[in-house]
């Protein structure tokens, strides 16, 4: 039996990555500090076909991750999956953010992620592999407006995942980073946002995006299977991707000129509605 950790894995995408590896007969350690939330995803991954446990854990806490990392070593002798995905959503602009939300996401996007990389890594060396999904987003890929700490935090995990997806092939170790579009999920349980635009936009993405969380879920699941570095599951942010690589430029320089002229927000709703985003 192979045996995986997801953290954030008490709602919303943990739970998905969660049923999809279930079906697959895994064996996980559901970490979240949303306890009822743990007990309810175990139990829908038992109804599934999988086993596991669940360990309550602040992933913007150190020696929280450590503890975990120790237990689950310990406790199964092997990891096979590190799945980092623990996050949270802060909105606005540059200056009006406060700085406690910068904070707030910075340590649970980034950090979080690093702290489950720096943990897990010696642990997947000395037992000779594994793989490490990190949790991104394509919001670290595009960087959107009114989005600066989620953009910063997600473009920081893809730059780690990168840089160790170099680093640990040498031991065996696969990285994949998904980095998805807006898709149903919990994120908007505790986003924080001021004004009324960062709100409807948010969850008008969330409400017409094209895939649900399973759909997500399996794409990333395959990606790592066939050891991919990235997974950009939706069309939509494949296409995005593709153009700013072609031309960055115009890229931003398109959005700069609708934000100019005073029609961005307009455009970016009227895109959400479609499912563009």
């Amino acid at each position: 039996m192979s045996n995986a950790v997801i953290t954030g894995a008490g709602s919303g995408f943990g739970r998905a990555m969660a049923m999809v590896m279930a079906k697959k007969g895994w064996r996980l350690l559901l970490a979240d500090i949303n306890h009822k939330g743990m007990e309810k995803t175990l139990s829908m991954v038992r109804h599934a076909g999988g086993d596991g446990e669940v360990f309550e854990c602040d992933v913007s806490k150190a020696e929280n991750v450590q503890r975990m990392a120790d237990y689950s070593f310990s406790k199964w002798k092997r990891i096979d999956l590190l799945i980092n995905n623990a996050g949270v959503v802060s909105c606005g602009f540059v200056g009006d953010i406060p700085l406690k939300d910068w904070h707030w996401c910075v340590d649970i996007n980034f950090w979080g992620v690093l702290y489950g990389c720096h943990s897990f890594i010696p642990g997947m060396k000395a037992q000779g592999g594994g793989h490490i999904i990190n949790v991104a987003s394509s919001a670290g890929l595009f960087s959107l407006m009114e989005m600066g700490p989620y953009n910063i935090t997600k473009a920081a995990v893809i730059s780690l995942s990168e840089t160790l997806r170099q680093e640990l092939v040498a031991h065996k170790i696969g990285v994949t980073v998904a980095c998805p579009m807006f898709f149903n999920t919990h994120l908007l349980d505790n986003m924080r946002y001021q004004d009324e635009f960062q709100s409807e936009f948010a969850h008008s993405a969330f409400e017409h995006g094209r895939l649900s969380a399973e759909e997500v879920a399996e794409r990333t699941i395959r990606a790592y299977e066939k050891n991919r570095l990235y997974v950009i599951p939706q069309f939509t942010g494949k296409y995005y991707w593709m153009m700013k690589r072609l031309s960055p430029g115009i890229f931003y320089g398109l959005i700069s000129y609708a934000v100019k002229k005073g029609y961005g927000e307009k455009l970016a709703l009227f895109l959400t509605r479609i499912g563009m985003m």
